[in-house]
C-alpha cells in the first residue's frame, strides 16, 4: 500500500460555517415568511391562521418565525406595514408632470389612486379593517400608514406647487400645506378609496380615476383660490 502524499496529509478539514445567515439570505427568509403569512391571513383571517400553517407555506421552521415575530399579531402587523409601504413607495417616486398646476395635481392624484386601488393592496386593507375590532393592536397599522401617506402626499403637493403657483394659491405655502394636504386627500383620494374598501369592483373604479381626478382637482383649486388665506 503506497504512502499518502505529503500534500494530502497536510490538508485540514475545512471549517464548518456557523452563526447567522448572510444579510441577503436573511432578507429572503423574511420576505418568504411575510408572503406566506399574507396568503394565509387572507384565506383564514387573523383568528383562523396558525403559525404552523404559515411555517409550512413559507418553508421555514417555527423557531425561525418566532425569532422574528414574537406573536401572530406581530406578524400580521408586519404584513400590514409592508403592504402600506409598497403602496406609498409606489407613488412616492412619482414626479408631478404638466405645464399647469392643475395638470401636475391631477398627475399626483391619479398616481396615488392607481397604487391604492391595486387589488393586492386593497385586499389586505379590507382584512385589516375587519380584524381591527377583535384585535385593537391591528388598528395601529392603519394609523401609521395614514401618517406616512399624508407626509408623502404633502411632499408631492409641495413639489407640484412652484413659486408662481404659491403666489396665486397661498394655500400651498409651507405654513398652510398640512391643511391643504388633508383637503386634497379628502376631495381627490378618499371617495374612490372608500368605495374600494366597501367592496366595489376595483377594475371599474380604476376606470373612473382620470375623470374623477380632473373634476375633483378643478373643484379643489377653486376652493384654494377662495380659501381666504392671506
Amino acid at each position: 500500500m503506497g504512502s499518502v502524499p505529503a500534500r494530502a496529509r497536510s490538508r485540514k478539514p475545512s471549517a464548518v460555517r456557523s452563526g447567522r445567515p448572510p444579510r441577503a439570505r436573511a432578507g429572503e427568509v423574511d420576505e418568504r415568511i411575510l408572503d406566506a403569512a399574507r396568503s394565509v391571513f387572507l384565506e383564514r383571517g387573523l383568528a383562523g391562521a396558525s403559525i404552523d400553517e404559515i411555517a409550512r407555506v413559507a418553508r421555514a421552521g417555527k423557531p425561525t418565525i418566532y425569532a422574528r415575530f414574537p406573536a401572530k399579531e406581530a406578524l400580521f402587523t408586519a404584513v400590514g406595514m409592508r403592504n402600506a409601504a409598497n403602496v406609498i413607495d409606489g407613488f412616492r417616486e412619482h414626479a408631478p408632470v404638466g405645464a399647469r398646476l392643475e395638470e401636475r395635481l391631477a398627475s399626483v392624484g391619479s398616481s396615488i389612486l392607481q397604487h391604492l386601488l391595486a387589488s393586492d393592496a386593497i385586499d389586505f386593507m379590507r382584512l385589516s379593517i375587519a380584524e381591527a375590532r377583535r384585535f385593537p393592536e391591528v388598528a395601529s397599522v392603519g394609523r401609521m400608514a395614514r401618517e406616512r401617506a399624508t407626509h408623502t402626499v404633502s411632499a408631492l403637493l409641495s413639489e407640484a406647487a412652484e413659486a408662481d403657483a404659491i403666489r396665486k394659491y397661498p394655500a400651498f405655502a409651507p405654513e398652510h400645506l398640512a391643511a391643504t394636504t388633508q383637503f386634497f386627500i379628502d376631495l381627490i383620494i378618499s371617495r374612490l378609496f372608500l368605495r374600494a374598501l366597501f367592496g366595489e369592483d376595483l377594475k371599474a373604479l380604476r376606470a373612473e380615476i382620470d375623470t374623477h381626478v380632473r373634476g375633483s382637482v378643478a373643484f379643489f383649486l377653486a376652493a384654494c383660490r377662495h380659501s381666504g388665506i392671506d
